[in-house]
């Protein structure tokens, strides 16, 4: 027999708060745009009673005590004695923003109460009017018997009410308790019970983990079968239960024996009497039914089934993966060098391997990528933090959660995106006054959005503010020696002028911004991912950032070159287009420099191989080839390379990892015939190679 340790209980908890925190996170969405239903209130509601059932089964106390304050609240919201205002939604994302921070905490096994929690609660008690009873500490293990018999008084009703209930493993396993799910029925009425022990077999034959026993319930109340089926919600999917009515004749003493030495609970199984969470196997669907209720998802019957896999597994075979293809390629170059027929068994074979692999890898690659909607939940919690921390009214909208990149993509992007949207709310969105004299309505609005474009994945931070007053970016750029007085930048310039280290906007220093540091911190980090940022603004309308981001950062399509000997690879995503350098219109500028003529514009022109030191730029260009690329910030450039000889994927392997920094490479790969090939960074490249000021202002001064 197999056994389970705590230790993937505790795991298995947390999972499951990840999936029951996106589930609240996504009523309370819903909520705010006030395109909800009941049955959104509901869901919050059942998703922090499952956390906090959870947490009382670990003993994590601040988190029990704290989702109880909140779990009274929201019932109040659902029962309709709570208005659902936007003080009291403000309110209630707080408290799950804490709430997340607890789960953590206790994952972390953080000691200590978090601070703004006292606050919370102390406006969760203003809010409701009365002072909800405090969870006390999990005392020690004692058992005591339960004696349905003497539960309460019975109650006057109309008839009885006849349940035959038999629990399986999973409600076990869930930390539910038959026993309190009886108190439960006690409420509702006068309750007997009566336990059909014929099916328990010898010790020698018993499965402890399977329930051999089922209990007959006679219930005489007054309240609907709806009431009582309510009492089983969080179980239904983990028993058998079957409900039918008596009568109204009501129940006589003796018409169901008594329990005897039934059940044994300890103390602290009382004080999860109405916090059991659903069966584990059974939360994510639960949660994401009563999504999808609300938002019109498909039915619950439709939710596909999965599983949890190790991350490092994962990995493991995405690399395996890579050096598949690596090998197929070598193979394939091995087999070219025997000069066989064009039309042979070798190479036929050869070319279904290879389709397969790429079959293979596309579904590793599927299996890895996740959506965004869990990073883009994490930023409504900046938007709602940086709209406080300035006293600006905010609105976030969010479109294209659904879409799926690369899980480590998602998780080094939250820093930048951080950055970004802290910006857009602090610089971009203007006070409420000022968005009044400019018949803007006061509330503002940030748009949050990411989709697939050309095989890469493109993230939006649109704000509806002033946009980049850009006479003010230039004098302050001046004043910090970051731009000559002299010289003549256009619109898009100015704007990537923000992206210079040290350059702020702001003259005091605040809890956000002013100390010169952010989107040049974010514009490295999403180049670090072979990503790219642009900007543009309208004055008076708004400023968008545009994020590039490849969809993996384990393969990639690259143009394989030759330059001064030396095999590299071209990222294909930067490169437009390649020109004969026989038909290309170039001129000469100055001592050294030359560009050349491309559909109605001049473009400089930058040899790769005296770049990496490995030779003077040619003077005769003819037998070369010119690679037309662009940047991050638009500006386009001219590559000089020797010849190219295959465009293909590739595996990325880390340099920096394996050996370090290089200036202009991003990373490298193994060819088909097992030498390396360093992966270029265009972006680097021109950046350093044109100047900070551009290569369209350097054209201009030529002019």
């Amino acid at each position: 027999m197999s056994s389970v340790s705590s230790d993937d209980f505790r795991d298995s908890f947390f999972q499951e708060c990840e999936e029951l925190l996106e589930a609240m996170q996504d009523g309370f969405a819903l909520m705010v745009s006030g395109a909800h239903e009941a049955e959104t209130v509901h869901a919050v509601f059942r998703a922090v009673h499952s956390i906090k059932g959870g947490a009382g089964a670990f003993g994590f106390d601040a988190l029990v005590a704290f989702a109880h304050h909140f779990e009274t609240a929201l019932d109040k919201l659902r029962s309709g004695d709570l208005e659902a205002g936007e003080e009291t939604l403000m309110l209630f994302q707080r408290c799950g923003d804490h709430l997340a921070d607890l789960v953590s905490a206790a994952r972390d096994e953080a000691g200590g109460p978090l601070p703004g929690g006292e606050e919370l609660r102390e406006e969760l008690d203003s809010l409701i009017g009365e002072q909800p009873q405090e969870e006390e500490g999990l005392p020690a293990f004692e058992p005591v018997v339960l004696d349905l018999d003497a539960m309460g008084e019975a109650q006057e009703g109309p008839g009885s009410i006849s349940i035959l209930f038999e629990p399986e493993a999973d409600l076990f396993r869930s930390n539910n308790e038959p026993a309190l799910l009886f108190r439960s029925l006690e409420r509702l009425g006068r309750l007997e019970a009566r336990a059909d022990l014929s099916r328990v077999p010898l010790l020698e034959d018993l499965d402890p983990e399977q329930c051999h026993i089922q209990w007959q319930l006679g219930l005489e109340t007054e309240e609907s079968e709806g009431e009582i089926r309510a009492v089983f919600e969080f179980v239904e999917d983990a028993c058998r239960l079957e409900i039918s009515s008596l009568g109204a004749a009501g129940l006589e003493d003796g018409d169901l024996p008594s329990l005897e030495d039934l059940i044994s609970v300890s103390p602290e199984a009382s004080l999860l009497a109405e916090t059991a969470p659903p069966p584990p196997a059974q939360t994510a669907e639960k949660t994401e039914s009563a999504t999808e209720k609300t938002s019109g998802g498909p039915p619950r019957g439709a939710a596909t089934a999965t599983i949890r896999v190790d991350l490092d597994r994962v990995d493991k075979l995405i690399n395996l993966v890579g050096e598949l293809v690596i090998k197929e390629a070598m193979l394939s170059q091995s087999i070219a060098q025997l000069e066989l027929p064009s039309e042979n068994e070798v190479s036929g074979g050869l070319e279904s391997l290879k389709q397969l692999a790429g079959e293979i890898q596309e579904g590793v690659m599927a299996i890895r990528a996740q959506p965004v909607k869990p990073m883009f939940q994490r930023m409504a919690r900046i938007v709602r933090e940086a709209a406080t921390a300035t006293g600006k009214r905010v609105r976030l909208v969010t479109q294209g959660e659904h879409t799926e990149v690369d899980k480590t993509v998602i998780e080094r992007l939250i820093d930048p995106l951080t950055h970004m949207i802290r910006n857009a709310v602090d610089h971009g969105l203007e006070s409420p006054e000022a968005r009044r004299e400019a018949g803007k309505p006061e509330e503002g609005t940030v748009i949050l959005s990411a989709a697939h474009r050309s095989g890469r994945v493109m993230i939006d931070i649109s704000d509806d503010g002033g946009g980049i007053n850009r006479e003010k970016v230039r004098k302050i750029a001046e004043s910090k020696g970051l731009v000559s007085p002299e010289a003549d930048l256009s619109a898009v310039e100015i704007d990537n002028l923000l992206f210079l280290p040290g350059f702020s906007s702001k003259e005091q220093v605040s809890e956000l911004s002013g100390r010169g540091v952010g989107l040049d911190v974010a514009r490295s980090e999403v180049q670090t991912l072979g990503g790219r940022v642009s900007i543009a603004s309208t004055p008076g309308e708004g400023t968008t950032f545009s994020i590039s981001l490849p969809l993996t950062l384990a393969v990639m399509e690259g143009m394989v070159i030759e330059v001064a000997g030396q095999t590299m690879v071209v990222p294909i995503t930067a490169i437009q287009e390649s020109l004969q350098t026989r038909t290309a219109e170039i001129h000469s500028i100055g001592a050294t420099g030359r560009v050349v003529a491309n559909r109605e514009r001049l473009v400089p022109i930058v040899d790769l191989g005296e770049t990496f030191g490995l030779r003077r730029t040619p003077q005769n260009l003819d037998g070369h080839v010119l690679l037309m690329v662009e940047t991050d910030s638009t500006t386009h450039c001219a590559l000089i390379v020797d010849a190219i000889q295959d465009q293909r994927q590739v595996v990325i392997k880390s340099l920096e990892t394996n050996y370090g920094h290089v200036h202009g490479v991003a990373a490298a790969t193994i060819l088909g015939d097992g030498r390396i090939a360093l992966i270029i960074d265009p972006d680097s490249i021109i950046r350093d190679t044109v100047g900070a000021a551009g290569a369209d202002l350097q054209l201009q001064l030529a002019r």
